[in-house]
Parts: C-alpha cells; structure tokens; sequence
C-alpha cells in the first residue's frame, strides 16, 4: 500500500510538472509570432533604397591665395658686432682714466694711461744714444774715407749705430703702450679699476662693445641645413622688448656640425640705429626660407586624413568629390595645399563626416539645387508599413489571435 501510494504521488507531480510547462510555451509563441512578424518588413525597406538620395547639408568655403612664407621658429642669444676687454701689455700703476662708463667713445681715443714716468726716462736715454752712435757712424765714414780707420772700426761704429736704433724703438714701443685706446668706436662698459691702482699685464680694465649692428647667433636641427643660405631675412622678437620685431639677414652658416646637439650654428645681423637691443638678450628668431606670397590656403578643419595621406572634399556640379592633395606648412589654424586644389574651388570644411565620394550636398544658409532636392517619401503599404497588428486596424469579422491552448500532458 505504501509503494502505491508513493507511485501515486510520483505521477501527480509530473503531470503537474507537464501542465505548466505547456501553459508557459503557450504563452511564448504568440510573442515569437510577433517578433517575426515585426523583422519581416526589412527586405521591403531594402527596395525602397534605390530612390533619389537626399542631399547632405555641409559648411563650405573657397580656396583662397594669401601669403605663406616657409619659416623656422628657434631661439637664439645677441651678441655684439664687436667686443673686446681693454689689458694691459705692461705692467704699472693706473694714471689718467679718460672715459665716463657706459658713455660711447670713437676709434683711436685714449681710455686709459698708466704712469709713464719710467718708460719715458728710457726713451730718453735710448733716444741719446742713438744721437751719439749716429755721431761716431758718420765720423767714421769720413775718417775711412782717408784710411786713418781700419775696416773693422767701420764696421763695429756702424753695428753700435744699428743697436742704439733699435733701443729707442723699443723704448718708444713700451712708452706707447702706456696709453690703452679704443681700437674701434662703440659703448665703453663698467671699469673694475680705479685711480691709483697698479695693474699687471693682462688685468681686466674695462670692456668695450660695439652693438650697432648686432649679431644674433641662433641653432637650428641639421634637418634645415639645406634650406638656410646667406642673405636669408629672419625677424627677432624679444621678451624685453614685446610688441616689436625686428628685421635681420643671414650672413654666416658655420661648416662645422655640432655633434653633440646635431645643429648647425647660424650667425644674423641685425641694425640697432636706436641701441634699444643689447648683446645678452634672448631673442625668438624666425628665419624665412622660403617667401610664397600667393599659396593656396584652406582652414585646417577641410583636411580629411587617412592614414599618411590627406583628402578634402570638393564640391562639383552639387556633388562632393574626394581629393587627394599635399600639404605644406601650418600656421594660425590654416594649412597650405601645394597640390590637387585651384583657387575658387569650393571645399567642405564641416560635415565630412556624412560624405562619401560623389553624394549630393547642398551649402548651409543656400537652396539646395533642384536636381539634388529630396524625394518625398512614398505612402506606407501593409508591404512596407510595420507589421503589428493592433485592433485599430484589424479586419472587421475577424478575431485577433490568440494564444495557442496549452498541450495535452
């Protein structure tokens, strides 16, 4: 009895068990059925996509022409024309300073002298003895004239001549170089002796520089090297000094390749008629290699890449073309085209995005052209409108489906 009652139990369940699932795969189906019928309208759909093609709405703008000159941009450091720091030769004590300190001085004036008391006294002595030696020369020519004098006194009268002679031209040379001139006209700097002071040979006394012109001494990457030649114009702009540029040429490039930053050296000169520029300063230099005073240009936004290439879309008879073109150089958000454009040509510079090769466009803010005008949409039919039937639009008499019966267990 226990075994029949267990087995009764057993087959109760599963019958349970069968009612329910065939109640759950009857109420799934008429979704399935739903599902497929919705998803059946897309091949119709499909057919329709041989119409007219809507034209794409894009921003544009004409090729123009303005000036575009090849630049590099570096920086640099002036230096003066000329420059030099006045030592002196000799040694001795600081007599005459002849100069106000920062003040411009002219070639030949004397800057500095030291106490010549000295180097006089034996350009004095120098001096007499040449007077005597020349004396006893010339008396003995003429005593050799009537043989009182044998050859020898000739000779050695003659020798004592020639060395009292160089004597006082040495005497003369170290009594000069008490006096320390300006070797060139310029601005005289700060002296770092005074009155009094002894100095020996090669102390520092005062610097002078030269700064009208300047020099800008400035590097740029061996890359350039070929593009940089002598006359090149450059413009210097300084920090100091902001708001004004300077104008420059080129007129020495250094053979020599610095290995240890891989540049060349390049030396400008720049005219400073007012002084206003100062050797020290750190200057921006642009040097022009190349003056193009009519290139093409297009806003950097018309420029589609692809890869290492570059494309813009031309408009053509009311179509977008896709073109290649070269690019040359970039500078305040424009872009210069070396090839593939002609002026006038009108390019997109937004939308690009949307175009493909040869697709309708019209400009924004202008009446598309009739040709590329939109077609209306057709009227919906039960082939292309959506599938799901409601009761708003089923047919009358019939009855909307329901869900299959459960399956018998």
């Amino acid at each position: 009895m226990m075994n029949k009652a267990a087995l009764g139990a057993i087959v109760g369940v599963v019958v349970a068990v069968a009612a329910g699932a065939g109640f759950w795969f009857g109420q799934q189906r008429p979704a399935t059925e739903s599902g497929a019928i919705a998803s059946g309208p897309q091949p119709a759909a499909k057919a329709g996509a041989g119409g007219p093609q809507a034209s794409v709405t894009v921003e544009a703008t004409k090729v123009a022409r303005a000036s575009m000159p090849q630049t590099i941009t570096t920086v640099g450091s002036l230096r003066s024309d000329e420059s030099v720091t006045l030592r002196p030769e000799v040694a001795g004590r600081i007599n005459t300073i002849a100069f106000q300190e920062g003040q411009p001085v002219a070639k030949g004036a004397m800057l500095v002298r030291l106490d010549p008391a000295v180097p006089l006294a034996e350009a004095q002595q120098a001096r007499a003895n040449l007077v005597l030696a020349k004396t006893k020369w010339d008396r003995a020519i003429d005593l050799a004239k009537s043989n009182f004098i044998s050859g020898q006194a000739k000779d050695e009268a003659e020798n004592n001549y020639k060395v009292a002679e160089a004597s006082a031209q040495l005497a003369e040379a170290k009594l000069a170089k008490m006096d320390l001139r300006a070797p060139f006209s310029g601005i005289i700097g700060l002296r770092s002796v005074s009155m009094g002071d002894y100095v020996k040979e090669g102390a520092d006394l005062v610097n002078l520089e030269s700064i009208d012109p300047l020099k800008v001494d400035f590097r740029v990457p061996e890359i350039y090297m070929r593009q940089v030649k002598v006359g090149q114009p450059l413009q210097v702009q300084l920090d100091a000094l902001p708001g004004r540029t300077f104008e420059g040429k080129v007129f020495a490039v250094n053979p020599l390749i610095d290995a240890a930053g891989r540049s060349v050296v390049i030396r400008a000169m720049v005219r400073n008629p007012d002084t206003s520029l100062r050797p020290g300063m750190f200057a921006r230099v642009r040097l022009i290699t190349r003056d193009s005073q009519d290139a093409l240009v297009l806003p950097e936004q018309a420029l589609v890449p692809q890869g290492d290439q570059q494309f813009v879309y031309k408009i053509q008879d009311g179509k977008a073309v896709r073109t290649k073109v070269d690019v040359g150089q970039r500078r305040d958000a424009k872009v210069e085209i070396l090839n593939g454009v002609d002026k006038d040509d009108m390019v997109v510079t937004a939308g690009q995005l949307k175009l493909r090769d040869g697709a309708p466009v019209s400009i924004a803010g202008t009446a598309p052209a009739p040709s590329t005008m939109a077609a209306p949409a057709p009227m919906s039919s039960p082939a292309s409108g959506p599938a799901m039937i409601s009761p708003a639009t089923a047919s009358p008499g019939k009855a909307n489906p329901t869900p299959a019966p459960a399956p018998k267990s």
